[in-house]
């Protein structure tokens, strides 16, 4: 099993304080690197590093990336807290679903705002930094944006969607120096699939396994296996891969 080392690296995981971002965070942690936290709010944000525990490795990068002016915002104060940036990851988004004679303006705008704009306009916003140390960014997409997808919905498939092909394009564009990547993730267990996907159900039981048997391995997925092909890709074990979209997904899309 490799050991990813990532001592002296300077990581910062947008949404980090809960959920798969979480799992982020304490993997980067083991590793060795020093990580700036994103929530929302100084009070999310706060909270959520404490979940991980006391850490001189932490520090906290609080801001919303579904503004521009938040996105930059969030950059600037990672690199003035860690003194420059060798990863940026992604992982801050939204999901809901709904029909499309359901959806209004408000609803395209948040999902957009966070999944795809928060995205480009933090990965502009570290360019500088990234260039500075040859560092790489990896984005969290989903298997949604692989596919349609009927539960999801189409709002939260075109957001993720735009994110891997989006990935594929600034790939191109930053070779050779920083490298481009992003995981699709199927159903993970972190509270918000939890609470929204299984015990605001009519039947949570059956809710659960109905997830359970999305995909073909017949389980649901941990933060630590997304985090570790996060690892990964930012590692210089993959120092070949860019414009990747590498499916974790329990082998969702694999006969869709």
């Amino acid at each position: 099993m490799i050991q990813f080392d990532f001592a002296d690296k300077r990581v910062l995981v947008t949404g980090g304080a809960r959920g798969i971002g979480r799992g982020i965070v304490e993997a980067f942690l083991k590793a060795g690197a020093r990580i700036a936290v994103n929530g929302r709010t100084a009070e999310s944000t706060a909270a959520g590093i404490a979940t991980i525990g006391n850490s001189e490795r932490l520090l906290a990068a609080p801001g919303d990336v579904s503004e521009v002016a938040g996105c930059e915002a969030v950059i600037r104060e990672a690199i003035k807290g860690l003194g420059g940036l060798d990863v940026l990851v992604n992982n801050a988004g939204v999901g809901k679903a709904g029909r499309i004679e359901e959806i209004d303006e408000a609803f395209w705008d948040e999902m957009l705002d966070v999944n795809l704009k928060g995205t480009f306009f933090c990965i502009q916003a570290a360019l500088a930094a990234l260039r500075d140390s040859k560092g790489n960014i990896v984005n969290l997409a989903s298997d949604a944006g692989l596919m349609g997808d009927l539960d999801s919905g189409a709002v939260y498939c075109a957001s993720k969607g735009g994110v891997v092909n989006m990935t594929r394009a600034m790939a191109l564009e930053l070779a050779p120096i920083i490298r481009v990547n992003c995981v699709c993730p199927g159903y993970v267990d972190t509270d918000m699939v939890r609470r929204d996907g299984i015990e605001q159900a009519d039947d949570p039981v059956a809710a659960e396994q109905a997830l359970i048997n999305y995909a073909p391995l017949k389980r649901i997925a941990t933060p630590s296996e997304i985090a570790s092909a996060i690892l990964y890709l930012a590692s210089d074990e993959a120092r070949f891969v860019t414009g990747a979209a590498v499916q974790i997904d329990g082998g969702s899309t694999a006969g869709r």
